[in-house]
């Protein structure tokens, strides 16, 4: 069983959709510090043929915070001005209705906790495109206390992972040795980008996940997901 762990993102690029598709088991990473102007909040969509920051609002955004403890402020307000700014940059785009329903269920939550509304946008995607994955949070783990490393070990060895699939930058955090040691192959992904059509502008990489589902049919974007390659650590 191949397995990652990242922390959760709200409609991460696409190479994070490709790390899922890489894997069988998926393992939200809730339980750690939030990440100051990183992506667990925010991405960019296309506005006038560039790229654009949305930033979902938070009332207790700190570094000294978990991530699964971090709840979304004025969610209502911020929730009615970004559908507005989807709809304003998006409504023409071949798959607007779908998309349009996908972000309203990871938005229209009881949940406050940015971490469920990330989670949710991973897991929602990932259904629309008929990905039988498992998912689960590191949260849920209880028994496990150690950090770096050791703890990713932990987490495989819990799930009964035979591979633990990584971003290309914790090549230098995790050691193949180690994972060997314990009966795990330690692969990175070489993710690869794929372009395609964004209407009358001109090809902007990197967006959020919202942009490539816009644009896109379910065929297409499972096409690009396999775009990537394992390599051994």
């Amino acid at each position: 069983m191949k397995l990652a762990v990242m922390q959760p993102y709200f409609f991460p690029y696409l190479g994070y959709y490709q790390l899922l598709n890489a894997t069988d088991h998926f393992v939200f990473l809730d339980n750690v510090n939030y990440i100051n102007k990183g992506w667990i909040n925010r991405n960019n969509i296309l506005v006038n043929g560039k790229p654009s920051l949305f930033t979902i609002p938070l009332s207790n955004g700190s570094q000294n915070e978990m991530i699964n403890n971090v709840k979304v402020a004025n969610a209502d307000a911020w929730r009615t001005k970004f559908l507005k700014t989807i709809e304003m940059n998006y409504k023409k785009a071949p798959f607007y209705s779908n998309t349009l329903d996908i972000i309203d269920s990871s938005i229209d939550l009881n949940d406050q906790r940015i971490s469920t509304w990330a989670e949710k946008s991973i897991i929602n995607v990932s259904s629309y495109l008929g990905f039988q994955k498992q998912f689960s949070r590191s949260s849920s783990l209880s028994n496990i206390d150690v950090k770096g490393e050791e703890r990713i070990i932990s987490i495989c060895l819990h799930h009964n992972a035979e591979m633990y699939v990584n971003l290309p930058g914790g090549k230098h955090l995790y050691h193949a040795d180690k994972f060997q040691e314990n009966g795990i192959e330690l692969c990175f992904i070489d993710m690869q980008n794929s372009e395609y059509s964004q209407g009358k502008f001109p090809f902007v990489p990197y967006l959020s996940m919202i942009d490539v589902l816009m644009w896109n049919n379910v065929d297409s974007i499972k096409l690009m997901l396999s775009k990537y390659n394992l390599n051994h650590g």
